[in-house]
């Protein structure tokens, strides 16, 4: 039985753009619990034929008409609610396949989904590719009208603002074979105020910190916590899966596994993550191993364990995570009614997100949906830029290096897996690479919360990169930008307090708003007030 958690945030259609703050999908629950009546959480009854064509014609019409006239979604059977899911003349996800090749095109390596293999035969990384003739033979419009139709629905698996692009993601694996929380749908804030304060006129933030577990990494640990359910009932020996974590893959992955039932096991380095990191595996019941070394220390240490155990690698050089990170692009575009925004700026670690990014923007393109891939900016902390440094040498050379503690912990990694993934982005949507201090992270995180944001320290990298790009001429203050939100603040509260109190040494603190600490006397509460409010 295909794992089930309805999560606020999936429900609704996203707005047009014009609206104001809190554009994007709506964050209200289902207010019948997802679960509709007779059947499996997440749609009813799951019938194993399709329905006719009749049937899925009649159900779209019925989508398409004004409740005026009689039209509406809850009115139809579960039968037409799951034939309305599907596309026009029959074609189910069934009808288009993917599969692994080697991500260095002189090395011809190709392998099924279904196997267990993380490398292609020359040691490189993996990609999943598409059938892209069989998904080009389906009309953009038709593409289009698809995925706004199931955005947010409670048909099972569908309404997963990943899940909702399955044809694109994981065509072949059966439905109730997903895991899913219905991931994804996350706002597409339009930081308007912010935005006015750095001079430009069209900032958004995609706020994929709001999902189930307060990071973007739900969005591909549901393909491969899928993938790997649909393997074990397939009869694969997998008896458990692991990572290593600077905390946010090590929380995505234990809460899918939890839901699916299947063991998990986290590699996190000691001392180098948030309490409220460690404690969502502990919690969902992972094995959580702290290490004395740092995340590319873990790294190497569970790629020793996975080679000689049945463990399967659930790390982003695992190339399914980032099939359920492309749909990130896929969403911003749906938001803004398919069209494309100037620039995307994305915090950069492993680098697996950039390279999905990219991905899901191509892929769009290639199959006519959109006319055009965005610029891409990646950014890095100062202390962990290795990135950066590439970037500056012209990518001529690329040089691990060893990564000094950042408060932007979850992209504290000096020899990232997905580097040549990420210069190939960059280099194919002419993009660019900036880096940001201590200082110029935490202030620019302070500054936004001010205006209404609570983001992770990441997003502050971000959108003080986007400062500097600014400044510099690089992204035009009337252009459209997109800053990627990884995560969400409150997994990093302890930094956000010692800044605050202004215990960063690092730190100038520049907008701290400490606690005001007073006696319980009227007097002197309403002399702190004035103070600090003009009357």
């Amino acid at each position: 039985m295909a794992a089930f958690v309805g999560s606020a945030g999936a429900w609704g259609v996203a707005p047009v753009v014009g609206s104001r703050v809190g554009s994007g999908v709506s964050t209200g629950a289902s207010p019948s619990g997802a679960r509709p009546s007779g059947g499996k959480a997440g749609g009813g009854p799951r019938p194993r034929r399709h329905a006719s064509a009749a049937t899925a014609a009649a159900a779209r019409m019925a989508l398409a008409t004004p409740t005026s006239q009689g039209g509406s979604f809850w009115k139809l059977s579960d039968a037409e609610r799951r034939a309305a899911m599907q596309l026009p003349g029959g074609s189910t996800p069934a009808d288009f396949s993917a599969k692994y090749v080697a991500f260095d095109k002189t090395d011809s390596t190709t392998h099924s989904l279904d196997e267990v293999v993380y490398r292609a035969a020359g040691g490189g990384l993996l990609d999943v590719q598409h059938d892209m003739e069989a998904l080009a033979r389906t009309p953009p419009e038709e593409w289009k009208d698809l995925f706004d139709r199931r955005a947010g629905r409670t048909v099972w698996p569908y309404g997963s603002g990943v899940w909702s692009k399955k044809e694109w993601v994981l065509p072949g694996i059966p439905d109730d074979d997903v895991v899913s929380m219905f991931e994804g749908n996350s706002n597409l804030f339009w930081a308007e105020r912010f935005g006015k304060e750095l001079g430009m006129t069209d900032l958004w933030v995609k706020q994929c910190g709001n999902s189930h577990t307060g990071s973007f990494k739900d969005l591909g640990m549901t393909v491969l916590v899928s993938q790997v359910n649909h393997m074990i009932k397939s009869g694969k020996p997998i008896k458990a899966v692991g990572c290593a974590s600077t905390g946010d893959t090590s929380a995505a992955l234990g809460a899918y596994c939890a839901a699916a039932g299947i063991p998990s096991i986290v590699f996190l380095p000691a001392d180098k993550v948030t309490m409220a990191q460690l404690v969502q595996p502990i919690a969902n019941g992972s094995v959580v191993m702290s290490l004395d070394t740092d995340f590319d220390g873990c790294m190497k240490l569970i790629q020793q364990v996975v080679g000689e155990y049945p463990i399967y690698l659930a790390n982003s050089m695992n190339s399914l995570r980032l099939e359920g990170q492309k749909t990130v692009s896929v969403e911003i575009a749906q938001q803004f009614d398919w069209l494309v925004p100037d620039w995307v700026v994305v915090p950069g670690g492993n680098l697996g997100n950039v390279y999905a990014f990219y991905k899901g923007f191509k892929m769009m393109k290639e199959l006519g949906l959109t006319d055009r891939i965005p610029r891409l900016a990646v950014a890095q902390a100062h202390n962990a830029n290795p990135l950066y440094r590439a970037y500056v040498d012209g990518f001529e050379n690329f040089k691990p290096i060893t990564a000094e503690k950042t408060l932007a912990s979850a992209i504290q990694i000096g020899d990232p897996v997905s580097i040549y993934r990420a210069i190939q982005a960059l280099q194919e949507s002419n993009g660019v690479v900036e880096e940001a201090t201590e200082d110029e992270l935490m202030d620019m995180s302070a500054r936004a919360d001010r205006t209404g944001m609570f983001n992770c320290p990441h997003t502050g990298v971000a959108l003080a990169a986007l400062d500097k790009l600014l400044k510099k001429g690089v992204i035009g203050r009337e252009e459209r930008v997109v800053v990627v939100s990884t995560a969400h603040g409150l997994k990093f509260t302890d930094s956000k307090v010692a800044y605050h109190e202004k215990k960063l040494h690092q730190c100038s603190s520049t907008y701290a708003n400490d606690v005001v600490r007073i006696p319980a006397n009227v007097d002197r509460v309403i002399d702190a007030i004035r103070k600090r409010v003009e009357f």
